[in-house]
């Protein structure tokens, strides 16, 4: 579905603040309004993946390499939600639907690059996508090299999944067994909320197999029909919330655990500077 006559968007805000650098998305069409808050992620350099004395972790996490992103990118600080996803598309594919601030689920990657078209259509200038792998994980750490963004272990008051799976030797929590409203659970240190758990989150590429060289903006493939999520998601173990956890599904894949975040690629409409 493509947006109306009557729809624009707009950049209602910008600012800095404890978290960095910030610009407010605001969508109005003739399905609805919504502003989501943009994070600037500066360039810079990561350990990615896990190393072989992380607890529960798969193979194709390691070996851990450098990465670095020589530009920066614009990030959501949350998944989209049923709202933003409302506004831009005119429909709510979701299950879990008692709130439009929850995240948008049961959207497939193509879907979502319809969703990322549109928002083009609506602010010329702007390059809507998915973070890569990369790039995900590199704002997920947000500076850390610990299991999780928060430490080495988490809880169902930092993350929502399936509290009844602890990581490694952790205590048992609560499954609340469905979505949450963004912004429900702890912020990490560059301003982004429920980087674990809530809803999986698409990624823009495939997963590349990797190796101790360092990567410079690597990018996973993109001809197949596989592409990476991230993050875990309300019905998930909380082994799989890890930072550096990674699986592939094919790209016409939907259920109701399965997201995005937006990102946008720097540009004059935004005015980082």
């Amino acid at each position: 579905m493509t947006a109306n006559a009557t729809s624009n968007a707009s950049i209602s805000e910008r600012g800095i603040d404890e978290y960095g650098t910030y610009a407010d998305l605001h969508i109005s069409t003739g399905y609805g309004k919504a502003t989501q808050r943009m994070r600037w992620i500066e360039p810079g350099t990561f350990l990615m993946g896990s190393p072989s004395c992380e607890a529960e972790r798969w193979d194709n996490e390691g070996p851990q390499h450098l990465v670095t992103l020589t530009k920066g990118f614009w990030l959501a600080d949350t998944a989209c939600t049923q709202a933003l996803w409302q506004a831009v598309m005119g429909n709510n594919p979701s299950y879990f639907r008692d709130n439009e601030q929850n995240p948008v689920e049961n959207v497939s990657w193509n879907d979502v690059q319809e969703f990322l078209r549109t928002i083009e259509t609506l602010l010329p200038g702007v390059e809507a996508c998915l973070p890569t792998e990369a790039q995900w994980e590199y704002a997920c750490r947000a500076g850390t090299t610990t299991v999780f963004s928060f430490g080495n272990q988490i809880t169902p008051k930092q993350a929502n999944y399936d509290g009844g799976y602890p990581y490694a030797d952790g205590e048992e929590g609560e499954y609340r067994g469905s979505t949450l409203p963004v912004k429900s659970l702890p912020i990490n240190a560059w301003g982004l909320y429920e980087m674990h758990g809530n809803v999986d989150e698409w990624c823009a590429d495939g997963l590349r197999t990797y190796d101790t060289t360092p990567q410079q903006d690597p990018l996973g493939p993109l001809d197949s029909s596989v592409r990476a999520r991230r993050g875990g998601s309300w019905n998930d173990l909380a082994k799989d919330l890890r930072s550096a956890f990674r699986i592939g599904y094919n790209f016409d894949y939907r259920y109701d655990g399965l997201g995005f975040r937006l990102c946008l690629n720097d540009s004059p409409v935004l005015l980082r500077r």
